[in-house]
């Protein structure tokens, strides 16, 4: 089956997406002739100009996020022959909604957050969902209208609670444009015999170790969680871990992890343990298909609930 690629870009209302997406689809560079079916989700006070594109291959097609089905998408994609897709979306819906509604051919190439800098933390205090929901899953966030000497570590903190790895580029109203290379190190020592985990920390153990298991593999952890059983690994299996919680009580949902061990049978479900373990980069059902974190117990001991008992970043 032929990958199309998808270019994603969200943010609020206002945020700068329109004025990118018009100044790249400019450039030759990224738009040699490729038919390109652009979506528009939102419209704002900007408008795209299709004249000024050096080819005229691009279609663009205005959709409602919250309705727009698969057969649209398809039917759309068929229309214009489309050899990707670049898509504008609607900063008041869920990213990963629409993503659910994608056919299956379509692949995200990337995903950008624009975020207008005067307004981001506002977002944030009022519909942190929305925003986190933005920034887990983008590869880049560009906070734009900084002014010079503007200090940007709330953003940058903002930043990293949702996503360790993401992009971050300082825009600013002088025209000058810096990337964040502010280091973050790990709360916990990955070169100590045994990696300690605080309760504290577990909730960026997981991220991390979700997003690197080989960073993990061959070393020892030690953390405390809850028991989860397995559903088809009943012999031999549990998963210990935490319930996190995102930005708000309704994201919060159980992480936790593979791991091989002989007396999982006697262990009590959502009882709290504390787990020593060789961690090993795996394929696993949990990671549909991909490689994540795998556990071989070395120790199972009863323990006293973490404290907090929801984890957070």
């Amino acid at each position: 089956m032929v990958q199309i690629p998808v270019y994603v870009f969200t943010g609020f209302l206002d945020a700068g997406k329109t004025k990118f997406i018009q100044e790249t689809l400019e450039d030759p560079r990224f738009n040699a002739g490729e038919r390109t079916l652009l979506l528009l989700f939102e419209e704002g006070e900007e408008e795209y100009d299709l004249t000024r594109f050096p080819h005229q291959n691009v279609y663009l097609e205005v959709l409602d996020q919250e309705t727009v089905t698969i057969q649209q998408l398809q039917t759309l994609a068929k229309k214009h022959r489309a050899e990707r897709v670049v898509a504008e979306l609607n900063g008041m819906q869920m990213v990963g909604d629409l993503y659910s509604r994608f056919p299956e051919d379509w692949a995200v190439a990337q995903e950008i957050l624009f975020a207008d800098s005067t307004t981001i933390m506002a977002y944030n205090a009022n519909m942190r969902n929305l925003v986190m929901d933005k920034l887990v899953g983008a590869q880049m966030v560009v906070y734009n209208r900084l002014t010079p000497g503007a200090d940007t570590m709330p953003l940058h903190k903002l930043s990293r609670a949702a996503n360790r790895r993401i992009d971050i580029l300082y825009e600013y109203t002088d025209g000058t444009s810096a990337y964040d290379d502010v280091e973050d190190p790990l709360p916990f020592d990955l070169n100590a015999p045994i990696v300690e985990v605080k309760d504290e920390d577990y909730a960026l153990f997981y991220r991390d170790v979700t997003e690197e298991p080989k960073k993990y593999d061959g070393k020892t952890v030690r953390f405390k969680g809850q028991t989860a059983m397995l559903r088809r690994e009943k012999n031999g299996m549990f998963a210990p871990g935490r319930f996190v919680m995102t930005c708000c009580v309704q994201d919060i949902q159980f992480c936790g992890i593979p791991c091989r061990y002989a007396d999982a049978r006697r262990l009590r479900p959502r009882s709290w343990v504390m787990v020593t373990a060789k961690v090993s980069a795996q394929r696993h059902a949990l990671y549909k298909g991909k490689e994540g974190p795998f556990l071989t117990a070395i120790s199972v001991e009863d323990a006293a609930p973490a404290d907090p008992d929801v984890a957070t970043f």
